[in-house]
């Protein structure tokens, strides 16, 4: 595979430093075994040091392009991967992989999909074990981004209640072809043991994206539209707080405060 000629497509760069690839498929290192989806391979860069590591049966590729997998279809090792010619934002992932077998996701993410990519392994968070991966460095920062951060954001928060996020190392633009304009953040996401939030999940989703959503206001402002009607927050130095400075844990505090409003209410 060394000396890939590759492509740009749908917004992708494709890596050339194979040194870099190697890192990357390293990231599950942890999951030998466990079944692997990589999502855009491309032309293959990271595709075969993904087969040096696991089981071509545990291995199968996604990608768009009808092209490239035409491509990985004649030049990837025997025996190959399985080959999914489709879009990952819409494939049936549980039809992918039937049963309960947990499984790990694994890309040099295009840029323009990437936070869309992470909020669909949300809709899988009890299948995925781990999902690591390449991507804009400002995206890849935000994601494991603490409280108190200003890169902090919705999905930093999200992800954070079911995962363990690590930024791992920093790559240079100059490793692809063609090179983007910014530099490139190598994340892990490893799944937590939290089953359940102990809160409505639907409600807290809905309480993080709306006070990202104006987080220049504070709590209080943020999420008064949120209250029953004729209801007003307590004083307490939670709602004086912007929401890039708050914990997961104190955003499932918050959600449950809401509820507890909301049902005195309905009482």
């Amino acid at each position: 595979m060394a000396g890939v000629k590759p492509k740009k497509a749908l917004g992708q760069h494709f890596l050339t430093d194979l040194g870099v690839a190697e890192r990357i498929a390293s990231t599950l290192d942890a999951y030998a075994g466990t079944p692997v989806l990589e999502v855009g391979p491309g032309m293959g860069v990271l595709s075969q040091f993904l087969l040096e590591r696991h089981a071509a049966s545990d291995v199968t590729l996604a990608e768009i392009d009808s092209e490239s997998v035409e491509w990985l279809h004649t030049h990837l090792p025997q025996p190959q991967p399985r080959i999914v010619e489709g879009d990952f934002l819409e494939m049936d992932l549980d039809a992918l992989f039937p049963g309960d077998r947990p499984f790990c996701v694994i890309g040099n993410y295009p840029y323009n999909i990437s936070s869309q990519i992470f909020f669909r392994v949300l809709d899988y968070k009890d299948r995925v074990v781990c999902c690591s991966g390449m991507l804009q460095r400002e995206v890849a920062e935000r994601l494991a981004a603490k409280p108190g951060t200003k890169a902090r954001g919705i999905l930093s928060v999200l992800l954070q209640a079911w995962y363990t996020v690590e930024y791992l190392f920093t790559v240079s633009e100059h490793v692809f072809n063609p090179p983007p304009k910014v530099k490139s953040g190598v994340v892990r996401l490893t799944r937590n043991d939290v089953i359940s939030l102990g809160c409505d999940e639907k409600l807290f989703k809905t309480v993080v994206k709306t006070t990202f959503g104006q987080r220049r206001k504070t709590l209080r402002n943020s999420i008064r539209p949120m209250l029953p009607q004729g209801c007003s927050l307590p004083e307490d130095e939670i709602y004086n707080l912007r929401p890039e400075q708050l914990s997961v844990e104190q955003f499932v505090e918050l959600t449950r405060r809401l509820e507890a409003l909301r049902k005195n209410v309905l009482k």
